[in-house]
C-alpha cells in the first residue's frame, strides 16, 4: 500500500487516546470461526473500534481482480497491493470498506472473492504491506478488537488480549453456509472454509494458540455467548 493509501485508511470509530485509554484486543482463528460478527459486538459493547483484517485481504482481491493481475504473478501482486487505495472504517456500527472512490463492503463477500483471497493472503510482499498497514490502523486506534489470522502472533503479538476463536469444521462450514445465504454446495463451501485454511495455513498458523493466547471454543455456545466470553475476558484485564 501506498503510504498515502495508508495514511487515508483508518475512519470511523472515536479516538480512545483522547480519553487515555489503550487495550488491545487480538483475534485470530480458521474460517467460520465467527470471528467477524463476534469481535464486533464486543466491540460495540466495549465501546473499542473494529478492525476486520480479512476485509482488507478481500479488498486487495477485489483490487486485482478489478484491474486484471494474474493471482499467480506474485510480483504484479505485490506492486497492486502496494497502490491499493483502501479506506477501511474502524467503527463497529458501520463498516464500510472503499477502494477508490468504489464502495465495496459487500462486493468483497462475494464467493468469487472468497475463493481467490488466499492467492493474496499466501503472497508474502502482499502480507507484509498488508500487516504494516494493520500495525498502523491499531496503533492510531488505541482501544480496538483487531480480528484475522496472524493478529495474536504476527500482527499484534504484544496485545494485552490474546484470543484463539475456533470451532468445530462441521459448525463452520454450517455458519459459513449460513453466511453466504445457504445457496451454496457442499463442495463450494469447502474450498471456501476447509481447503482456504488449508492455503493459508502454509503462510501463518491459526489453528493452535501460540503461547499465552487463549482458546475460545465456540462450537457448543450460542453467539451470545461466544461474546459475552470475549467481553469477560476482556473486563478481566481491563
Amino acid at each position: 500500500m501506498t503510504a498515502g493509501a495508508a495514511d487515508r485508511t483508518v475512519t470511523g470509530a472515536s479516538d480512545p487516546h483522547a480519553q487515555g485509554r489503550r487495550l488491545i484486543i487480538a483475534v485470530d482463528g480458521p474460517s467460520g470461526s465467527g470471528k467477524s460478527s463476534v469481535c464486533r459486538a464486543a466491540a460495540r459493547r466495549l465501546g473499542a473500534a473494529y478492525l476486520d483484517t480479512g476485509a482488507m485481504y478481500r479488498a486487495a482481491t477485489w483490487y486485482c481482480l478489478d484491474r486484471g493481475v494474474d493471482l499467480d504473478d506474485e510480483a504484479a501482486v505485490a506492486v497492486a497491493v502496494e497502490e491499493l487505495p483502501l479506506t477501511i472504517s474502524t467503527d463497529p456500527d458501520h463498516q464500510t470498506v472503499t477502494v477508490g472512490q468504489c464502495d465495496v463492503t459487500q462486493s468483497i463477500r462475494e464467493a468469487r472473492i472468497s475463493e481467490s483471497v488466499s492467492e493474496i493472503s499466501t503472497n508474502r510482499a502482499a502480507r507484509a504491506l498488508l500487516v504494516a498497514a494493520q500495525r498502523r490502523i491499531i496503533d492510531q486506534a488505541g482501544f480496538v478488537v483487531a480480528e484475522g489470522r496472524d493478529i495474536t502472533t504476527v500482527v499484534a503479538p504484544d496485545a494485552q488480549v490474546r484470543v484463539l476463536l475456533t470451532a468445530s469444521a462441521e459448525v463452520r462450514l454450517a455458519r459459513r453456509g449460513l453466511q453466504m445465504g445457504g445457496g451454496q454446495s457442499a463442495e463450494a463451501l469447502q474450498r471456501q472454509v476447509l481447503a482456504r485454511d488449508a492455503r493459508d495455513s502454509t503462510a501463518v498458523n491459526f489453528t493452535e494458540a501460540a503461547d499465552g493466547v487463549a482458546v475460545l471454543d465456540s462450537s457448543d455456545l450460542t453467539f451470545e455467548e461466544t461474546v459475552e466470553a470475549l467481553v469477560s475476558r476482556v473486563k478481566s484485564v481491563r
